[in-house]
């Protein structure tokens, strides 16, 4: 590859060598003081979204917001991953296994950026009830998808999928971190765990659960089924005609 130029720095350029396994495609841009761009053929592997899921519900329960707002901080826990969605073209336009170009080149671009984390808590906040409180939630749960992502997402290739946080206004500052743990390393078993741990414990305490975002009968049979297992918590007596 040809050597960096201008105000590169040589660090970044090694990272973004470095964290690249054997099949990537790295882009040299035509501007010589821009950092390369590291494409990876077929990408399979990144926190698992339902633990991003959890990760929203457990952040927005101590909060005591409207199950529309809840859903909001949810769904924008889980939105960065819908820069995912490329691999659905590829597949219809019948790309062979290791010709991954759209989702190569996109995950953890489009949606992993500090301009999508903007725009996306601008939109919460535009539609939910609660807005500061919302957005403020909506805006950490983005945040703590990157850095889940940084510290917890290698495929077992040992692909890191770096973020250019940055982006679109450079792509010159790449997240990644050696120590960064494999997906199904036990870390993130431990994690998700812990989180529908919480999750659960918040469904038995406050009398609602994830459940409920799509079913508000289902969830309280569900929030019933847990409190007569374990017994209902202090000061909740059963609602009549439940």
């Amino acid at each position: 590859p040809p050597p960096p130029g201008g105000g590169v720095d040589a660090g970044t350029i090694r990272l973004k060598i470095d964290c690249a396994p054997p099949d990537a495609v790295i882009v040299w841009p035509k501007d010589r003081g821009a950092a390369p761009r590291v494409y990876r053929p077929v990408g399979k592997n990144e926190m698992n979204p339902l633990t991003h899921f959890f990760a929203g519900w457990v952040l927005a329960c101590p909060a005591d917001l409207s199950r529309r707002d809840r859903a909001l901080i949810c769904a924008a826990s889980v939105a960065p991953d819908l820069d995912g969605l490329g691999l659905l073209f590829d597949i219809a336009a019948g790309h062979p296994e290791g010709g991954y170009v759209w989702y190569g080149r996109f995950h953890h671009v489009l949606g992993h950026n500090i301009l999508f984390i903007l725009a996306a808590t601008l939109a919460v906040g535009l539609l939910a009830r609660r807005r500061a409180m919302t957005a403020l939630l909506a805006f950490t749960v983005l945040q703590l998808h990157i850095l889940a992502d940084v510290v917890g997402a290698r495929g077992p290739d040992g692909f890191q999928w770096p973020i250019a946080y940055l982006l679109p206004f450079t792509d010159a500052v790449s997240l990644s971190w050696r120590g960064q743990w494999m997906l199904n390393a036990w870390p993130n078993v431990v994690i998700t765990a812990a989180l529908v741990a919480l999750t659960l414990f918040a469904a038995w305490r406050r009398g609602y659960s994830p459940v409920g975002l799509f079913s508000e009968r289902a969830d309280r049979a569900f929030v019933e089924t847990l409190r007569r297992r374990f017994g209902r918590p202090p000061g909740k007596k059963k609602a009549p005609g439940r």
